[in-house]
Parts: C-alpha cells; sequence; structure tokens
C-alpha cells in the first residue's frame, strides 16, 4: 500500500492507495474558507495551517487504515509553494522512518495526468493494465489555477509536454475575472454558477492570440479585454448584466481551451482524451470536451470531482502507475521542485 501526502498550495490532504483494490481512504482539510477572506491564498497562513493539521490528519489515517500495511510513503515535492511543500516533505520522510519503508517523490503535475485514470482502476483494478495500454496514446489537458497544458502519454506511459499557456493560466483568467466583477474568491465556480443564467453570445471577448495553428494558449488578453469592457459600464449596469458577462467570459476561455485541445487531437491517433486540474470541474468545459472526444470516437476520461483539485489520491496512485516515480531512502534530499517537471 502506498500513503500519500499532498501540501503543495492550501489543501493538506493524505489518502491511502492500494494497487489491488484502490484507493481505500481519502483524507483532505481545505482552507478555503480561511484565504477567501483575502481574495486569495496567503502563503504564510497556509504554512501555518498545514503545521497544524497534518499531525491529526496523520492520526485519522491511523485510526482508519492504519500504517501496518504501508510500503511506500509518497509525498508531492512540487511544483507549489515552497513553505507548504516543506511541510508535507517533513511529514512524508519523518512517516518513511517510521515506518521503514521507502520514501518517493511525485510531481503534482504528473499527478494530475494520471489522474482521469483513477476511475479505470477502480472499475476493475485486476484488469487495469491492459485496459490503460488500450487507451493509449493518450491526449490530455490539464488546466488548473497555475497551469494550462496539452501533453501527449504514449504506451510506455512517457509524458510530453506539446503545449502550455505562455501567460496566465486559464483557472487564473478565472479567478482574476471573478475579481475584476466583485465576485470573490475562489472565482472559477463564482463566475460558473452566474453564467448558467446569461448568455455567452452577449459579449465577444477574445480567443486567445497567435496563428491558429499554433497550440499555445494565452489568455492575459481575455482579462484586459473584460476591464476595458467594464470601464465603459456603470456599476449598476455591471450588477444588471453580471450573468451575461460571466456566461461570455467563461465560454471565451471554454472556447479556447476546446480549440487547441481539437487541434492537437487530429495530429495523431489518440485512443483517449483526458481533462484534469482544478478547472475540470467546470460543466460547460466538461461537455464541450465531451462532443470533441464524441465526435473522434474515442472516450473522454475526466478526472472524478474529487481528484480534480489538490488531492492526495492522484499522489498516491502517480506514485504507483508513473514509471519515472522511483524510490529513495527517507533520509535522502529530496528536491522541492519550483516548476514544471513532466518530461
Amino acid at each position: 500500500m502506498i500513503l500519500a501526502i499532498e501540501s503543495s498550495c492550501d489543501e493538506t490532504a493524505l489518502a491511502v492507495f492500494d494497487p489491488a483494490q484502490g484507493l481505500l481512504g481519502e483524507w483532505i482539510q481545505s482552507q478555503i474558507a480561511l484565504h477567501g477572506r483575502y481574495g486569495g491564498v496567503v502563503p504564510d497562513l497556509a504554512t501555518r495551517e498545514h503545521l497544524r493539521n497534518i499531525g491529526p490528519m496523520l492520526q485519522r489515517v491511523r485510526e482508519s487504515t492504519g500504517f501496518a500495511g504501508v510500503t511506500r510513503v509518497a509525498v508531492t515535492q512540487g511544483p507549489g509553494l515552497a513553505g507548504c511543500l516543506a511541510i508535507g516533505v517533513a511529514a512524508a520522510k519523518s512517516l518513511a522512518l517510521a515506518c521503514r519503508v521507502p520514501l518517493v517523490g511525485v510531481n503534482h503535475l504528473r499527478g494530475h495526468v494520471f489522474s482521469p485514470f483513477i476511475g479505470v482502476h477502480a472499475e476493475a483494478p485486476e484488469a487495469f493494465s491492459s485496459r490503460l495500454d488500450a487507451l493509449l496514446p493518450h491526449l490530455g489537458l490539464v488546466v488548473s489555477g497555475g497551469n494550462t497544458l496539452l501533453f501527449t502519454l504514449d504506451r510506455d506511459r512517457r509524458i510530453q509536454v506539446v503545449s502550455s499557456t505562455k501567460d496566465d493560466a486559464a483557472g487564473e483568467a478565472l479567478d482574476k475575472g471573478a475579481k475584476l466583477l466583485g465576485l470573490g474568491y475562489p472565482g472559477g465556480p463564482l463566475i460558473e454558477k452566474r453564467a448558467l443564467r446569461g448568455n455567452p453570445a452577449a459579449y465577444d471577448f477574445p480567443r486567445g492570440i497567435g496563428p491558429r495553428s499554433d497550440l499555445d494558449f494565452s489568455f492575459s488578453g481575455l482579462k484586459t479585454s473584460l476591464r476595458y469592457q467594464l470601464e465603459k459600464m456603470t456599476p449598476a449596469e455591471v450588477e444588471a448584466r453580471m450573468d451575461d458577462l460571466c456566461a461570455s467570459y467563461q465560454q471565451a476561455v471554454v472556447d479556447a481551451l476546446v480549440r487547441k485541445t481539437t487541434l492537437a487531437l487530429a495530429r495523431e491517433g489518440f485512443r483517449s482524451l483526458g481533462l484534469s486540474g482544478g478547472v475540470a470541474n467546470n460543466q460547460t468545459l466538461r461537455a464541450a470536451l465531451g462532443r470533441v472526444a464524441e465526435a473522434g470516437g474515442i472516450p473522454l476520461l475526466a478526472a472524478q470531482p474529487k481528484h480534480t483539485g489538490d488531492n492526495a489520491g492522484m499522489i498516491a496512485f502517480a506514485a504507483w502507475v508513473d514509471p519515472s516515480v522511483q524510490p529513495c531512502e527517507p533520509l535522502a534530499a529530496l528536491c522541492i521542485e519550483p516548476g514544471l517537471a513532466l518530461g
């Protein structure tokens, strides 16, 4: 069994994964209410909360599943907030020493890469290897507050990033858009809620920059376009048209993601399409990519809602399924990765 710890940002999360059965337990302590007062994550407060939460949460795991069957401890080693990551790494090293088992560091984004396959494993753990082979090569979209990228997963489970964002991530654009609209934090879900009642064609916001054949994303121009639009309107007009503004802004984000994904999908004979990351919870995006996958005659593998945000389930799963993850001694120098490390 693998016990995993995730602490890259503002969620303290633990999970226990058994390859023969799947995820035996998942625990998460959210800090959204705390950081919502400040309009975003405050790193020092996030680190303090991880330090406060990690001990009691480990006790809950011990009471629920116990540590006796754990054969490996996995921990997120980056990218993320350095102080937050350090708390998780320190706890993982201590736990690995106490259990006398190897320690593995997992890149947070690689966790997102493999998270859509957790559901495939859960359906038939004994047949997972053959089912995974049938879904490769795979094209995946990771879309979150900090990252937006397209990648391929080949038959040897090797990852290659084929595009990323030139500036803001899609989730960041949604959060910043919500802030401009005065909606609060976290912005993406708030925009989605208002968008349900709005007209997505009411305002013509940009869908990115560059030539149509370019796979890279760009969302900074979209945010600027919204600011210019709001400057033309009175506060009363903004409030009266809030639903339309949200619907149009969200649609611009979704259209940009779908257009680039469709273009990438046409370049190779993929057997499946994946969607993961925090923004993968957006139902408009899920439905749009579902139609893209259906048109291509392949399945859409969307990460389960509980595995789209920061969670330890995907870290535990990646520690098992990702061939690049290698164990080390508990006292080994586990490097905290500051940025993108998928290759």
